[in-house]
């Protein structure tokens, strides 16, 4: 059995209002959710309290999509809906982070 593929996107933003929080969690909500072999997916904010020294506090957005194999996370990087998002998201980012992994 293959292992499921953990991609975790965390966005930094130009406007880190609640309003261009809230825009962009609705899109990934709108652009990101449900492609084929997604098995879990969730978009939040960063939580303002856990500020203890080992908490990455360098984002505004987290997103959390867990894929059931590589071939669905590959197919989801080139779907239009991701390009879409990409489009209509990119000029609030100041930086984006991508971690990728395998879980089990």
């Amino acid at each position: 059995m293959n292992p499921h593929l953990a991609h975790m996107v965390y966005f930094t933003l130009h406007d880190a209002s609640p309003a261009a929080q809230q825009k962009l969690i609705d899109d990934c909500h709108k652009y990101l959710k449900g492609h084929p072999g997604e098995v879990y997916f969730s978009a939040g904010t960063l939580v303002p309290d856990l500020d203890r020294p080992v908490n990455d506090r360098a984002f505004h957005v987290s997103l959390h999509v867990v894929f059931d194999s590589r071939k669905a996370q590959d197919d989801y990087q080139v779907a239009p809906r991701h390009t879409q998002f990409i489009e209509a998201n990119k000029p609030n980012w100041k930086q984006v982070r991508v971690f990728d992994s395998y879980v089990g």
